[in-house]
């Protein structure tokens, strides 16, 4: 079938995320984090990073998301191009179609604005790996190429089979004849639909109702970055991913505005010696302290957060004169209150962990950073991650990373670091 639409010169492009609250496969998980970042905020920058795109609205029956997604918007100076619209009920629940959110939004979004558009997206929170390219590509078909519908597929080249034996007492395979094995070369390339992103004609999509009808273009995106979210091992899987597909940087001086610390295993090897009177003893690192002092002379505000009630904690941070909280036994609330009362954003908060006790303050930070030696999950859940193990120098190496190698303000990205 041959392209139908008529492209217009400047299309307004509006991409929906639709993102309610409920989930039973994976509790909250669009406010599940995947290298650092919620998943529906990944939604949302990937969106926002897409030339094609006008505006980006987040459907959704959650204050939480609606929150996070604003966030988003709001770190990367695009708080006007993000727009979150309340879901009802109606449409909320888990019988309801993608289609009716899309729907209710693009209503949404034309009565607030008073403006139509031209082409609307469907954005998925569960396809992590979405790309600009992708969101970039099914928009264009539409917008550009006169296409009615588009569809991120990726190239497939597995058997299908089908147990039907409850019908047909026999199992037969669906894109193949068993009896035949041809070569992968010899077989006729199929596509995979990646769940990822679709785009529609919104006069074609009020009408029909539906994200395919009419001529769809199929746009060809990475097979290794196809994954859906659908249970907790799906989630496990993409944070084990994040490391090598997200291509986000180190994070800069311009990024930050407070750095903190946890204290054992971070500061420490996480080793304690203890002498015959029950005394404990740490080893820290001289050039974590180097470090340290460097952020303080850069103006950030500093604080040492750890669960440790051992006065040796009370001693470093004397030690490198910046404050601390320790023997604390809810971090994230530590955290949030520190930071209400030093009137500190915290999303340009750079939090340093290693063990599963960060990981709350790992959710409200919006650089959660690992050590190397952290445990898995917590590297897993990190943003970025130092190639120095704690207690080694790797504050040291988060300093570099800042405020330059020399520690002087001159800002040069390590090339041997962990980025996520």
């Amino acid at each position: 079938m041959t392209p139908t639409s008529t492209p217009k010169p400047n299309p307004t492009v509006l991409a929906v995320i639709p993102a309610r609250g409920g989930s039973k496969g994976v509790p909250a998980k669009n406010l599940a984090q995947v290298g650092g970042i919620p998943l529906v905020a990944r939604a949302v920058r990937a969106c926002l990073s897409a030339r094609e795109v006008t505006d980006v609205v987040v459907t959704t029956d959650d204050a939480a998301i609606a929150d996070a997604a604003r966030a988003a918007g709001d770190a990367l100076g695009a708080t006007e191009r993000v727009h979150c619209v309340q879901r009802p009920s109606a449409i909320a629940g888990d019988t309801a179609t993608s289609e009716a959110a899309v729907l209710h939004a693009l209503d949404a979004y034309e009565a607030m604005h008073e403006r139509t558009a031209d082409v609307v997206l469907l954005v998925q929170c569960t396809s992590p790996f979405v790309t600009r390219e992708d969101i970039d590509g099914v928009a264009a078909a539409v917008a550009r190429d006169g296409a009615d519908t588009a569809v991120t597929v990726a190239p497939f080249h597995g058997f299908i089979w089908r147990d039907g034996s409850a019908v047909e007492d026999d199992t037969y395979g669906v894109n193949h004849d068993k009896a035949v094995r041809p070569r992968r070369q010899d077989r006729p390339q199929d596509l995979l639909e990646t769940g990822a992103a679709y785009a529609m004609d919104v006069e074609g999509f009020r009408t029909h109702r539906h994200r395919f009808f009419g001529h769809t273009a199929l746009v060809t995106t990475d097979p290794a970055r196809v994954l859906e979210i659908d249970d907790p091992h799906d989630l496990a899987r993409a944070r084990a991913l994040a490391p090598l597909l997200d291509p986000s940087p180190l994070p800069t001086r311009e990024d930050i505005d407070a750095v903190v610390l946890d204290f054992d295993g971070t500061q420490t090897d996480d080793r304690v010696l203890i002498d015959s009177d029950g005394r404990e003893i740490v080893a820290v690192h001289r050039g974590d302290g180097l470090g340290i002092a460097a952020l303080r002379r850069a103006g950030l505000d500093l604080l040492i957060l750890s669960t440790e009630q051992n006065p040796v904690v009370a001693a470093r941070a004397d030690k490198l004169k910046i404050p601390v909280l320790h023997g604390i036994d809810r971090k994230d609330l530590a955290l949030k209150q520190w930071c209400d009362e030093h009137g500190i954003a915290p999303e340009r908060v750079l939090y340093v962990g290693n063990d599963v006790n960060d990981l709350p303050c790992f959710a409200l930070a919006g650089w959660p950073v690992a050590v190397a030696s952290a445990h898995d999950s917590v590297r897993a859940a990190a943003r970025a991650v130092t190639t120095t193990p704690g207690g080694f120098g790797a504050i040291r190496e988060i300093a570099a990373w800042l405020l330059g190698p020399t520690l002087t303000g001159h800002l040069s990205t390590p090339t041997n670091s962990t980025t996520k």
